[in-house]
């Protein structure tokens, strides 16, 4: 399930389950070019979205600068942090192990 707008702490912080989290902005290309990747992620596993536009304070808590930031978080740690467009595999081959550990 793809969350847009979501409760942070209940969602991602709290979630035992690793979270992908993409900050991305309506204006970013590659922020567009991700969203079949993450509708194919979300069918497997936690996707939430964060536009960076509407939670800069969020985003900078996060050390987002640029996007698409991609944040995997499980346990309200982040384990794994990726800048720009990224291939379906690596993703979840990376949620995947969080999911293990």
């Amino acid at each position: 399930m793809l969350l847009h707008e979501f409760n942070w702490k209940k969602e991602v912080v709290q979630s035992a389950e690793p979270v992908l989290v993409d900050f991305w902005a309506e204006w970013c290309g590659p922020c567009r070019s991700m969203n079949p990747v993450l509708e194919s992620l979300a069918r497997d596993y936690k996707v939430c979205k964060v536009n960076v536009d509407r939670n800069q304070e969020l985003s900078s808590a996060c050390g987002v600068s640029s996007i698409p930031a991609l944040l995997i978080i499980k346990s309200g740690k982040v384990v794994a942090r990726h800048v720009g467009v990224m291939p379906e595999a690596a993703l979840r081959g990376e949620l995947e192990k969080a999911a293990r550990s």
